[in-house]
């Protein structure tokens, strides 16, 4: 295991001049897609091209984790929205989810893997 990686990240590395560039703006597009349709952007991208390129079919489960993530904190805190506080954790989920999903989609476009931070990995 590498000094860089931590127990529960995936040993997957690419080389990044070997991708293509559709291979790296297919990964990007499954990020930015989740910032406008939520989980449904990240699984089209990744059951569309999960076969055919491995880096987009490991960042597409990544994004795609990462929305399903987000919509049980946000059922959650519709759900407790009775109380003050849910409506602060939504807030603060979305805008954590805005700035993670523009960083993973620099790095995607830059070839490498990048993975989100308190993130349930129920793809795998």
């Amino acid at each position: 295991m590498n000094e860089e990686q931590t127990p529960n990240e995936p040993s997957t590395s690419f080389d990044s001049s070997s991708l293509s560039k559709d291979a790296k703006t297919m990964a990007m597009l499954a990020h930015l897609l989740g910032i406008l349709l939520g989980f449904l952007g990240p699984l089209i991208i990744w059951l569309i091209k999960k076969d055919e390129e491995p880096f987009v079919d490991d960042q597409g489960k990544e994004a795609l984790n990462f929305q399903i993530t987000l919509l049980i904190i946000y059922v959650v805190c519709a759900a407790t929205s009775c109380f003050v506080i849910p409506i602060f954790v939504a807030l603060a989920a979305w805008v954590g989810a805005l700035i993670l999903s523009i960083m993973a989609c620099m790095k995607a476009n830059e070839g490498q893997t990048y993975r989100y931070p308190i993130t349930l990995r129920l793809i795998k």
